[in-house]
């Protein structure tokens, strides 16, 4: 389950940094806020 987690979080920020970079700012932030806090670290929204 935390790798698949990982992988979700990983494709969570790349989609937020390409978004950023399309000039989509706000929808950008959102996915990598919300990849850092489903990603296996201290922060994980899911245990």
């Amino acid at each position: 389950m935390g790798f698949i987690l990982w992988i979700i979080a990983v494709i969570l920020v790349v989609s937020g940094i390409f978004a950023i970079i399309r000039k989509q700012m706000l929808w950008g932030i959102v996915l990598i806020v919300v990849g850092l806090l489903v990603g296996p670290g201290g922060t994980s929204i899911f245990g």
